[in-house]
This record gives C-alpha cells, structure tokens and sequence, in this order.
C-alpha cells in the first residue's frame, strides 16, 4: 500500500505496483524493491481470462433471472385468473427491480472498498438464496395471497444479488480486458457481459417451454417452480471460480479503502452521471416493462391465449436480439461508443413509434406484430441495449469505477420499475398503442443525454484516466494510501500463498 502525497501522483500511476512505489513530499523517488516471490506475468493474464469468463457465466444467470418472469406471469395468470390480478403481477416483477436498485448501490460500494472478488462471491451466494426461496415458495394454508408476498421477498433477495453482478461483473470484466488488450477492450466487453445477460432472454424461454413440454399444461404448479430451481444451478456453477480469481490488477494498483474523496469524484464526474445514469434511467423505463409484459401482450393477440404459443412467439421475440447485439460489438470499436448508441435510440425510436401508430392493425396479424416488435428490441440492443455496461464502466477512474457504476446502474433499475409502475396505467388510460409511442418519446430525450453527456471513450486506456485522477486528487489537497497488498502471489510452482 502507498502513502499517497502530490509529488507522487505521476510517478506512482506509472509504476508496475503498489507495493514497489514509495514517494517523498519533497522530490519524486520511485524505489523498485525486490520481492522473494511475484506474480507471474503467465498466471496474472490466467487470472484475467478466468475474471471475464467468471463475469460472463455469472451474468448469464442474471440474464435468465431477469426473464424467467415473464412467463411465469402468464401461467400465474393462468393459476390464478381472479387474484393474479395486474397489481400483484407488478408488485412480483419489481420485487427483483428494488433488490436490483439495492444490490448495484451496496455492491457498488463494496467492491471498491472491499475488492471485487468480494463482491462477486456475495452477489453469487444471494442470487443461489433467492432462487431457492422461490422455487421453494409457499402460502400459510395454501394462501395464494401468501405465496405471491412470499415470492415477492424470494424475488427481492435475487434482485439484490443479480443487481449487484452489474457492477461486480462488469468493472472486474472491464479492468481484465483493459489488462489483455485496450483496442479491443469495447467488444471483449460487450461479448462478455451484455452479450451473455441477452442470452438469459432465449434460454428462460427455451426452459419453460422444455419444462412446459415435459410436465403437460395440466402441472404448471410443477413448471414454474422447476423454472425457478434451474436458476439456481448457473451461480453454483461459477462461484468456485469467483473465489479462486484474483482481483484485477489495476484495482489492487488503484484502489482506494479508506477516506475514499467522494466530494472530489463526484465534482470531477457530474457531468458523466448525469449522461450514464439517465441514459440508463431512460432505456430501461421503456424496455423493461416491454421485456416483463412483452408475452402478456403477445397472449392478448393470441385468439385463445395459449401458453405454449405465447412462449414460442415470446422465444422468438427473444432472439431478435441477438443480431442486433452482434451488429453493436461490431460498431462500437468503427464508429465509436456515442454513435453506436445514437444508431440504437434512433432505430428503436422508428419500430416503437411505427408500431405505436399501427397498433390497431398490427395486432390482428401475429407474425408481423411479432417482427415489427421484434425489429423494435433489435434496435436498441445495437445501442442502449448493449452498450450502457460500457459506457457506465469506462469513463470513471478504477479506485471510483464500482460506486459510479453501481449508481448509474440503480438509476437505471429505478427507470425500470418506475416504467413497470406506470406501463399498466398507460395501457389502461391511453391504450397500448400509446406505451409505444411513450417509448419513442424517451428514445429521443437518450439521443440529446448521450450527446450531452457522455463522453466516447473509445481506445482510451483505463490508465490513463486514473492517472488524470490521481492528478486531480493531489492538486486538491487529497493525501491517503491507494493500492492494495495482493490478495496471493502465483509462483511460477503453480502454489497459491498468502503474502507478507
């Protein structure tokens, strides 16, 4: 760990290690002393392999989690025609929004202050308590009533741990690929966390709909319970790996424990929260209640609401967003982050407002609907849909990256239940017809937020903003220790020791 005063800053962000800098108030001395043993440079990028593998495998389970639910509301409202009612549904779906908000605010905090495996692991083992209470899920006496608070509580821990992967994941995922290469940083990136957090969309319906196809209609008491306890085995899966990881190395360079300056961040970085955090707040107040109610609204256009044909129209409707995850890795590095996202608000503003203003007609031909709605999702995954992780993570220097992450995160879940809050009122009120054209409305405020707001940090090294950061903090009087002692040292024997 290093005493960190003014003269140092420069120095100190340009050496190898925390633990090889020391530095005088008066001059600049950088004293390079030799370790009995040192990580490995082969077992180090090992480490930041196995990071972006374990983030991406966790992350698909959140994934899977986000959108389990959106069938499940349909068979609840199969189970429970007269007391499902669309107020119990909401309440059910934003159980896991508030644990979310939750879980990205304290985790955030947590795996700057306590390091980001630490806050892996814990994310890891709640998603696992969550997911067991749910599928475990009963009423006192048979209690509809109660199963549903009960399911509200079990979906509120989930929410908790899922909510805190994002920043978890993605700045461990973001500070290894900066490690193993900068140019391709965005992609690797995308691919490895939003790419995967997608994929959960597809695989929970082609669970249901596997799960639906072996019990029979006749036991969807069996089905949704069996789809919750699948959940559980992805974050089993990969905990092993979260405990064995090391924490990235420019987190045990940069990070910052104790009398962490908040003030200074926060004045150095208003600008940005603003742009991420109601960037995010904006995309995900229109796409999740799309996403939650998306097979509500395809059963409506189905003649006789069928659950299997809701599920394979919602299967398809699932993986629409696929290419257009694909077409924004590609754009992200080419056209850089601000324009990726302009491409996806745009494009998701046009299919939302086309469907919005044909609603009527659209819903008396499925497959188009289908497509039109489809088209929709697959446009803003090129943009907000894919790049948000990215933009939230990279503009903010390590020692504050999991904080700022984690905030602009939670304003983006609180978008989301704010979105679940309203989209039933709207239905009612206005019409369907009008939560589309609300959502093209927002499309365009995200437009003027990203090109205000958001700075593109395209092939800009993670050191070289944490440098500017320790600059700034020393010419603001800031003095504290940064950096911490390695959590292992991996010798070239392969052993794991704990160091001195």
């Amino acid at each position: 760990m290093t005493d960190f005063t003014n003269e140092g800053a420069v120095a100190y962000a340009q050496s190898d290690s925390p633990l090889d800098a020391s530095f005088k108030k008066d001059e600049i001395e950088v004293q390079v002393q030799p370790r009995h043993e040192r990580v490995s440079s082969k077992k180090a990028r090992r480490s930041d392999y196995m990071t972006v593998a374990a983030a991406a495998f966790g992350l698909i389970s959140d994934g899977y989690q986000n959108n389990i639910m959106t069938m499940i509301n349909v068979v609840f409202k199969k189970l429970y025609p007269g007391v499902y009612t669309s107020h119990i549904s909401t309440r059910v779906s934003n159980a896991l929004l508030v644990g979310e908000v939750l879980g990205q605010l304290f985790v955030g905090l947590l795996c700057d202050r306590m390091g980001r495996k630490a806050g892996l692991v814990i994310t890891t083992l709640l998603i696992v308590l969550g997911a067991v209470l749910a599928t475990a899920a009963h009423g006192m006496h048979g209690s509809p009533m109660g199963l549903f608070w009960f399911l509200t509580i079990a979906r509120g821990i989930t929410g908790v741990g899922t909510g805190g992967e994002y920043p978890a994941s993605s700045t461990s995922a973001g500070e290894a690929t900066n490690e193993i290469t900068v140019a391709q940083r965005g992609p690797i990136f995308l691919l490895a966390t939003n790419g995967v957090l997608i994929l959960g969309g597809p695989l929970a319906n082609i669970v249901f709909l596997i799960v639906l196809s072996a019990a029979g209609k006749t036991h969807l008491h069996t089905v949704w319970r069996i789809c919750f306890g699948i959940g559980i085995i992805p974050p089993l899966l990969v905990i092993y790996f979260r405990m064995q990881m090391l924490s990235p190395k420019l987190y045990r360079k940069g990070a910052i424990k104790h009398r962490v300056p908040y003030k200074l961040a926060l004045k150095r970085y208003w600008k940005t929260l603003i742009g991420t955090a109601g960037t995010w707040f904006l995309w995900d107040f229109v796409i999740f209640p799309n996403i939650v109610f998306s097979a509500t609204i395809i059963s409506s256009v189905i003649k006789d609401g069928d659950i299997k044909k809701t599920g394979e129209w919602q299967l398809l409707l699932s993986t629409f967003v696929i290419p257009g995850i694909i077409v924004g890795v590609l754009l992200c590095n080419p056209l850089g982050r601000r324009k990726t996202l302009y491409i996806g608000f745009a494009g998701y503003l046009v299919f939302a407002l086309a469907i919005g203003c044909a609603y009527e007609k659209l819903t008396k031909i499925v497959p188009l609907f289908v497509v039109l709605y489809g088209m929709m999702h697959s446009a803003g995954a090129v943009g907000p849909g894919n790049l948000m992780g990215l933009v939230s993570a990279e503009p903010y220097a390590t020692p504050v990256r999991g904080t700022f992450y984690g905030i602009s995160a939670a304003f983006g879940k609180t978008g989301a239940a704010v979105g679940t809050q309203v989209f039933t009122p709207i239905q009612e009120h206005l019409g369907k017809r009008w939560t589309f054209i609300v959502s093209s409305i927002c499309s365009i405020l995200g437009i003027v937020l990203t090109y205000f707001f958001i700075p593109d940090m395209t092939g800009v090294d993670f050191a070289d903003e944490d440098q500017k950061f320790l600059q700034y903090l020393a010419d603001n009087g800031w003095t504290g220790d940064i950096g911490e002692e390695d959590e292992t040292t991996l010798t070239d024997s392969s052993s794991v020791q704990k160091e001195g």
